[in-house]
């Protein structure tokens, strides 16, 4: 995949360049996060062991950033790579992880062909995606996978929707677009894409966190 995304809309530009602007102090101060996040851990886990045990297929891990959780994955020996839409986030990731393999991309144009991964595992990159694009990326995630095939989404999320626009973090002038959703509406979502919801979590905020953190597991039927 190229660095760029010829026609992708706005957002995709804003996040890039945003994520580009913050990927080493990102990557130094957010480093393994699930590592100290047991329950995220044990649910990572489990979608790996069901990933295995359906099949050989790769799991792509979309919205990787610097890679740890795509090494997590590798470590557990699910066949992985890592997609992310910040070419420097992806340098990072080569850098850290030399064995692994990431590309830049775009969940909602993946440069991937039909029915090829056993699995996508997209934890809080959904949350920069607008409403109105939320459907394309559902279908291209429906489209790569193989009937059978599983997804696991980790999202912000509340009782009601919402939405911050950051202008700076990390000390570092950005435009990024962040919305919360609530697990019954991006199970909808979910549902019109063809995936259909086979298990919900919704976990309190830790004392470092100021919103719930929701996972959906969902799978492709066939």
């Amino acid at each position: 995949m190229s660095s760029e995304i010829p026609g992708s809309p706005d957002f995709l530009h804003a996040t890039r360049s945003s994520y580009d602007a913050i990927a080493r102090p990102y990557s130094e101060q957010l480093a393994d996060w699930l590592g100290d996040r047991p329950l995220d851990l044990a649910l990572v886990h489990g979608f790996a062991e069901l990933v295995r045990s359906a099949g050989t297929a790769p799991v792509a891990d979309v919205g990787s950033g610097p890679g740890h959780v795509t090494a997590r994955l590798d470590a557990l020996g699910v066949p992985v790579f890592g997609v992310d839409v910040s070419p420097r986030m992806v340098a990072l990731a080569r850098e850290t992880h030399p064995a692994l393999r990431f590309h830049v991309g775009s969940m909602t144009a993946l440069d991937l062909p039909d029915e090829t991964l056993g699995g996508i595992l997209a934890l809080y990159s959904i949350i920069h995606v607008p409403d109105d694009h939320l459907p394309t990326a559902f279908a291209e995630f429906h489209r790569v996978l193989v009937p059978g095939g599983h997804l696991l989404l980790g999202f912000q999320s509340g009782e009601e929707e919402g939405h911050l626009h950051l202008t700076e973090r990390f000390e570092q002038q950005i435009s990024l677009d962040y919305y919360w959703r609530t697990p019954d509406a991006v199970a909808e979502q979910l549902a019109k894409a063809g995936l259909r919801l086979h298990a919900r979590v919704l976990r309190e905020p830790y004392e470092d966190e100021t919103r719930p953190r929701a996972y959906l597991l969902a799978r492709k039927d066939g």
